[in-house]
């Protein structure tokens, strides 16, 4: 049955205050205004948990049949106020809604303790028409639920990953364009180190195998932020790292990449580099500045990386990424930052206030780039910045008269962003497209 959508137009203008703020890396910066644009956005016709919050997440995926699919895994309403219970919500091209709950293998809904930040699921389909999804893992073992085929239940199939017994945080997945996945993921927990790894999903083999340890160093974690593969099959990571055992402001965001065809990882010029990479050995996006320190303590107000997501210019990674420096008054404002000249070029992109984790970026084929953020307070919260040819950028208003407090973005093949757009304070997930 249909279920009804909301839907909101908004096309009215509303300046804010023009930005000029410095960047923590090299370049000029950009001033910012901002104005509502005309969008459209679906609710989501099932009610969610206000765990659903996270940052590394990726909790969107698409696919091109007879029309746009989209897939949403999210947390649902537990039987405790403090438990919840993962889903996938799934949009039909014609726009009809239906929902899949992942299954234990009694054929009851999971049930998993809320844990913002940690406890939060990612989706990806395989080439095979086959949903994965990882959810609820803080140094957990593995809790992973599949699909035999397409439209098939989601059951609980954790028994066939490597490294089993050992504590799972933050899994990030995404598809090949063979069809296979990659799965980054912290592995461990010990209190001296944990490292990240790159798992493999072989689809014509229905197969999970372990690629490598990309990043470890005694005295450190490793925070997988994104990945995504190129049209050649090149894996390419981003991650940042943190004192251990553990903490909520981590610092030298890097990045990494992945050549199946030859085993090798390399840099952003493309130079092999021997893994696991160390802090000294990682081609480093955000370096360390005036005043970081490697700190442990959740109440560290020193400057710091939170979050970061990943895009490609073809083959060229992109980022957008939240850093808290020591003029922002305590701010994580939001940057941009791409390959340049053997180094990581950082531009301004929103320095207006304080913003919440969660970041997305994306990229057509035009040389346009989009970076999403969210504000902590104001009536629209999610925005989206565009950078014009003179450098400035400008930011729109992407859920206008919503109040939506986190979000994930994933671009279709239609070329279309998907904006999944969770309101915690209304326990309400929200679908929009741009």
């Amino acid at each position: 049955m249909r279920r009804p959508t909301v839907r909101i137009y908004t096309a009215s203008a509303a300046a804010l205050a023009a930005l000029l703020l410095p960047a923590p890396a090299a370049g000029a910066d950009t001033a910012q205004t901002v104005a509502a644009a005309a969008t459209v956005i679906e609710k989501v016709p099932y009610a969610m948990d206000a765990s659903n919050q996270a940052a590394w997440w990726t909790p969107v995926a698409t696919y091109k049949g007879r029309g746009q699919y989209t897939y949403f895994a999210f947390n649902e309403p537990g039987s405790a106020a403090a438990t919840h219970r993962p889903a996938i919500a799934r949009r039909d091209p014609d726009g009809v809604w239906s929902r899949l709950p992942l299954l234990n293998s009694d054929g009851q809904q999971a049930e998993f303790p809320d844990d913002n930040g940690h406890n939060q699921p990612s989706i990806a389909r395989d080439g095979s028409g086959r949903l994965h999804v990882f959810t609820s893992m803080h140094a957990d073992s593995w809790r992973y639920f599949r699909t035999e085929a397409p439209g098939g239940n989601v059951t609980d199939h954790a028994s066939e990953l490597p490294d089993q017994g050992v504590g799972i945080t933050y899994p990030v997945v995404t598809t090949a364009p063979n069809g296979d996945l990659y799965l980054a993921a912290r592995v461990g927990t010990g209190y001296d180190q944990r490292p990240g790894k790159l798992y493999r999903w072989d689809n014509a083999n229905s197969r999970w195998s372990v690629v490598a340890t990309f990043a470890s160093a005694l005295y450190r974690s490793v925070y997988p932020d994104d990945l995504t593969v190129d049209a050649s099959g090149r894996v390419h990571l981003l991650y940042e790292w943190a004192k251990a055992p553990a903490t909520a402001f981590r610092h030298q965001l890097s990045y990494l990449s992945y050549d199946p065809s030859t085993g090798a990882f390399a840099d952003s010029t493309n130079t092999t580099v021997t893994t696991p990479v160390t802090p000294a050995t990682s081609d480093v996006v955000q370096d360390l500045t005036a005043g970081e320190e490697w700190s442990a303590d959740n109440a560290y107000t020193g400057p710091a990386v939170q979050s970061a997501k990943l895009t490609l210019d073809g083959s060229t990674p992109k980022v957008a990424y939240r850093y808290r420096s020591a003029d922002s008054g305590g701010h994580f404002r939001v940057y941009y930052a791409y390959p340049s000249g053997g180094g990581w070029t950082g531009k301004t992109v929103y320095a207006g206030g304080q913003t919440a984790a969660a970041l997305g970026i994306t990229w057509d084929e035009t040389d346009a780039k989009r970076i999403y953020y969210v504000t902590t307070s104001g009536t629209d919260r999610v925005f989206s910045a565009t950078q014009s040819a003179d450098g400035t950028w400008t930011a729109l208003s992407a859920a206008p008269g919503v109040s939506a407090d986190r979000l994930a973005v994933r671009r279709d093949s239609d070329g279309r962003d998907v904006l999944y757009l969770p309101d915690t304070a209304h326990n309400a997930l929200y679908y929009a497209t741009r």
